[in-house]
């Protein structure tokens, strides 16, 4: 048993580390591959702290975090990690290209099939889901839809639609993840970034993005993902740098109807995903094998 004059002291003792764990720091670089060329919207973060970023198109990021170890996620590549031990300026990230699989061909019928379909709208029209950029750490986001297949699927086309954007210069990606055990652990299954632009419009813009890859999905549970990857920085930080009663969500916002269907939610970069019972109509469609 402890007396307590020696848990006062070792209270004493701790604080100082406590303290120390708790200190933010900020750590600003860029992000290459070994050619040394720029690596563009890297996923940026510390996963256990729920906190990151996305760099910008030029591999430039800047982060606070307590002293901890940074990861670097890119579908392209493999995930590099930093130790944070202070304030650093040029941290200079170099990312090792990702070794793909070669490619497997699969003989037999094939027949075209939607994998996924949005479900059904949420107050019809009128119920809408918002993607509005609060600070830089709401790029990352992620909402998409859950599909599951009993045979081999060919991704050919994966469509939504978006309802209306005023986000300047806005980038989006399609992410697909594997759904894997009881814990579930989401494991990447593209190797190739699937980037899209959607311009500032009051109008409905509807996009059919098709893979660049071949993407070829096993018997299972997947995860398909939207997430808003970048921006006009200088935009965003001119709408962030107005009074806080001044900023109008609507003036920095991307939205979409809502529907009723199982889907997922990551709230930051390289945060944990957590069940949601809506999502935004993403919908996917390709060619099934008849084994």
């Amino acid at each position: 048993m402890i007396s307590m004059p020696i848990r006062f002291a070792l209270a004493l003792i701790l604080l100082p580390a406590l303290l120390s764990a708790q200190e933010r720091v900020t750590v600003k670089g860029r992000i290459i591959n070994e050619k040394g060329e720029a690596v563009e919207y890297v996923q940026v973060g510390v996963p256990k702290l729920q906190t990151g970023t996305i760099s910008t198109v030029d591999g430039r990021f800047e982060i606070t975090v307590p002293r901890d170890t940074l990861e670097f996620f890119h579908v392209s590549y493999q995930t590099a990690s930093y130790p944070v031990t202070g304030d650093a300026d040029d941290v200079v990230i170099i990312l090792k290209e990702q070794e793909l699989p070669p490619a497997v061909f699969i003989g037999g019928n094939t027949k075209e099939k939607y994998l996924v379909r949005p479900g059904m709208k949420v107050m019809g029209n009128q119920g809408i889901i918002d993607f509005s950029l609060r600070s830089e750490k709401d790029l990352g986001r992620e909402l998409g839809s859950v599909a599951q297949t009993g045979k081999p699927f060919l991704v050919k086309d994966i469509l939504l639609s978006i309802r209306g954007n005023t986000i300047p210069d806005c980038v989006a990606s399609i992410n697909i993840y594997r759904i894997e055990g009881k814990k579930e652990s989401f494991v990447n299954v593209i190797h190739k970034p699937i980037y899209f632009h959607i311009a500032v419009s009051d109008d409905p813009q509807d996009f059919d993005i098709k893979p660049e890859e071949t993407i070829l999905l096993e018997p299972g549970k997947y995860f398909v993902a939207f997430q808003i990857i970048g921006c006009d920085k200088e935009a965003l930080q001119a709408f962030l740098a107005k009074p806080e009663e001044d900023r109008k969500l609507w003036e920095m916002s991307l939205h979409s109807i809502i529907y009723f269907k199982s889907s997922y939610i990551r709230e930051t970069t390289l945060g944990e995903m957590k069940a949601f019972p809506f999502n935004m109509g993403v919908a996917v469609k390709g060619l099934e094998y008849q084994l």
